[in-house]
């Protein structure tokens, strides 16, 4: 297990963008887009890489998570 994987992830379907975009709210602000959900989703985890890597070279802890995804019931 990677220590990013305590993080939500979210590939969604922006009509304002007519795109996908991929975001990790409590890792970064901003997100990725493109075309193909499954392509945004490798993109998003790569930027999530990155920002591990600048938080292990600055010496500093990952940010606690603390988005949760919610669900209705009907």
């Amino acid at each position: 297990m990677k220590a990013t994987d305590k993080f939500h992830r979210w590939v969604a379907w922006s009509p304002e963008d007519e795109c996908y975009i991929g975001w990790c709210p409590d890792l970064f602000h901003g997100g990725v887009h493109g075309e193909d959900p499954i392509e945004v989703a490798k993109e998003l985890q790569e930027a999530i890489d990155e920002w591990e890597a600048i938080f292990q070279k600055d010496g500093r802890p990952l940010p606690e998570s603390r988005t949760r995804p919610m669900q209705e019931v009907a």
